[in-house]
């Protein structure tokens, strides 16, 4: 099977859903049970989060090729706060390519001349159906957009060549950052050439 197909591995065929029900629903949340058939007529009944928004960005804005951006900012998870990549959802109308470019003005303060969509990623496929759409931000130029932030929000430059020691901060633990700087560091040694198109 090749490595950038999303298909059925041979000789498999996706599991039949055979019946879907919303269980809970909050101001962000909705959370479905399915009861899916394998091929194999084994049959399960799974929990997921499903997506409520119309997409989410999250962008690595370099100053250049070796200084990104990161924020500093709360989150209501940890109680806690972290150093991560700027992130947020796609407002209704926009295209993911102007929510990347409002988000960055909003947090960071700079808007992009150059947007590249390097791919989508999720969080944690088995159970949650939430993705985000990466992007790299360059040719930055200063620009300010008030955000909905509670409070201002600290950017910290940081350097690409010492990603090695900023993933042992013990505030630096929000997975898809983490993992958007690494591929931007292998997309800017030409080591990761991007195959997905950007969602619509």
């Amino acid at each position: 099977m090749s490595l950038l197909s999303n298909s059925p591995p041979t000789g498999k065929q996706k599991p039949e859903i055979l019946h879907r029900k919303t269980v809970t629903r909050s101001r962000l949340f909705r959370a479905d049970e399915i009861h899916l058939r394998f091929s194999n007529g084994e049959e399960r009944h799974y929990e997921k989060l499903c997506s409520s928004g119309s997409g989410a960005v999250l962008i690595v804005p370099l100053l250049d090729e070796n200084t990104v951006l990161l924020v500093r900012e709360y989150a209501m998870g940890l109680e806690n706060y972290h150093l991560a990549l700027p992130k947020g959802a796609r407002d209704p109308g926009e295209t993911l390519y102007q929510a990347a470019n409002r988000e960055l003005k909003e947090e960071v303060g700079y808007g992009a001349g150059e947007l590249v969509f390097l791919k989508r990623i999720y969080l944690s496929p088995s159970y949650m159906e939430h993705s985000i759409n990466v992007f790299v931000a360059r040719q930055l130029y200063p620009e300010q957009l008030v955000g909905d932030e509670p409070e201002a929000i600290e950017v910290v430059p940081t350097k690409l060549s010492d990603i090695n020691q900023i993933m042992m901060r013990s505030d630096v633990c929000e997975g898809r950052s983490m993992a958007a700087l690494f591929l931007v560091r292998e997309w800017l040694a030409g080591h990761f050439i991007p195959t997905e198109d950007c969602p619509i």
